[in-house]
């Protein structure tokens, strides 16, 4: 199946997904359609010149909805990428900051190449004009359009793309707005890096933690001793891994573009990551076995499974032997939507990407309120907090005639920092989300899964705003 195929297909799944949960909503049909159309889609080509000559490189941008502004979505850089491919995650964009009550309408942006293929200058020069035909078309700005990284593209790349921005519009006091997922020092954010893999981390053990739910699928509470499996060690997949092992999970299975591993006693990360950066691959690590083939990780038996990678990874053809428990959706649209109807019928609870890997575009909500704002989470608050947490220890200290020991105070008498307060905003973004989902699910039987109940959530969510504007009554 070729790209353009692959795209479409993902674009069918998305239609599905929205129509399933459209049928059990009360909103006329016109708002529906409203919602589910992609409002614009700008598709160019530019030419840039590389060692061998020129090369024209094909690039798109689309804008799904206008019902809030600025649009948020990122920008990958893939050989895979289409027009289909990239409505249909700019969709995808709009229900998930819906889900997570994100004041954005949903955007998306490819470019058709593969990063490997290209030297750090061609990268830059790509980059750079891919930004300067957005912003000829009002395509890009702090209060319109706002990228962020997505797959094959990182902090270097929005950096880049924050640099050009300025360049064209040096008056704007909040241009560094323009973009979101750069380096701290060029007005990124602390904890933007590992922000979508933790939001899977705090995503799962949400729902591991609601004892109800876990014995449904024979399973008990708490992510701590679950058994899981991780296809895709790229900036999701890695930080998710970690983050789960380090909250006691297990993870028994990597699966990445080299090929898979297996080891039912557990698999150090760090270890992990030491020998593929040594090796060059995953695969002979000591103590694991070596699968046949990368695919083959997806239907290890194990309690959580997260697809971490890129869309249409379980299929209608290789659900019926996925043994997971859970399958927690770390990357875009990783199930279709025939095998979706196929992990129900077997009992799988299915975590869906809507919600679970909203991380990244939650910590990049914050991180475009800091360029706005123009000063650092936690500048002014820190010190004052810290003073009054050690001001009511000393008053404990007096009363109770114990002194507390540095680490003691250290420990309680801390002010927050920026990563604090990204980490605890991010936290309770994921638990309040996935507690207004389950309520929806529990509501109404007919919903069936969190998928569904996400897609209403959303849905609901952005009538209401039609409605407040006056659009539809």
């Amino acid at each position: 199946m070729n790209a353009e195929q692959q795209g479409k297909k993902f674009l069918a799944s998305v239609a599905h997904y929205f129509d399933k949960a459209a049928a059990l909503t009360p909103h006329p049909e016109g708002l529906l359609n409203q919602i589910k159309i992609c409002n614009s889609v700008y598709s160019f080509q530019f030419p840039i010149r590389t060692g061998d000559g020129y090369k024209t490189i094909t690039a798109w941008r689309a804008e799904h909805s206008h019902h809030k502004l600025p649009v948020k979505g990122g920008i990958r850089y893939s050989e895979e990428a289409s027009a289909d491919e990239v409505v249909a995650l700019a969709s995808l964009m709009t229900y998930k900051c819906a889900v997570v009550d994100v004041p954005f309408g949903g955007a998306k942006g490819a470019v058709k190449i593969n990063p490997k293929d290209h030297s750090r200058s061609e990268l830059e020069q790509i980059t750079r004009r891919y930004t300067a035909e957005l912003i000829k078309k009002n395509f890009i700005g702090p209060a319109i359009d706002v990228p962020a990284p997505d797959y094959g593209t990182g902090a270097r790349e929005m950096s880049w793309i924050a640099d050009t921005y300025l360049a064209f519009h040096p008056e704007q006091i909040d241009a560094l707005g323009c973009v979101t997922g750069k380096t701290v020092s060029q007005g990124g954010i602390r904890g933007r890096n590992e922000a979508t893999g933790l939001g899977v981390f705090y995503g799962l053990r949400e729902v591991c933690d609601n004892a109800e739910d876990m014995k449904e699928i024979g399973l008990e509470k708490g992510i701590e001793g679950k058994t899981v499996v991780v296809q895709g060690l790229g900036n999701v997949g890695y930080h998710a891994a970690k983050f789960c092992q380090e909250g006691g999970a297990r993870i028994i299975a990597f699966a990445e573009y080299e090929g898979a591993i297996y080891d039912e006693n557990g698999i150090n990360l760090e270890d992990l990551m030491h020998h593929r950066k040594e090796t060059g691959s995953i695969l002979n690590f000591p103590n694991a076995k070596n699968l046949d083939r990368r695919e083959d990780a997806l239907e290890i038996e194990c309690d959580i499974l997260i697809p971490a990678a890129l869309e249409n990874q379980i299929t209608a053809e290789n659900a019926p032997r996925v043994k997971a428990k859970i399958i927690g959706e770390g990357a875009n649209g990783p199930i279709t939507a025939n095998a979706e109807d196929i992990l129900q019928e077997k009992g799988i609870m299915v975590v869906p990407d809507i919600y679970l890997n909203a991380g990244g575009v939650t910590v990049s909500y914050f991180e475009w309120l800091k360029n706005l704002s123009h000063v650092r989470f936690g500048r002014m608050e820190k010190r004052f907090e810290q003073g009054t947490f050690d001001r009511l220890l000393q008053l404990i200290e007096k009363e109770t005639g114990r002194k507390l020991t540095r680490e003691e105070r250290n420990l309680v008498a801390r002010g927050a920092d920026e990563a604090d307060l990204v980490y605890s905003g991010l936290e309770e973004t994921m638990i309040s989300s996935y507690q207004q989902i389950r309520e929806i699910l529990k509501q109404k039987k007919e919903v069936g899964t969190l998928r569904t109940a996400a897609f209403i959530n959303a849905l609901n969510k952005i009538a209401v705003c039609y409605a407040e504007l006056g659009i539809f009554p």
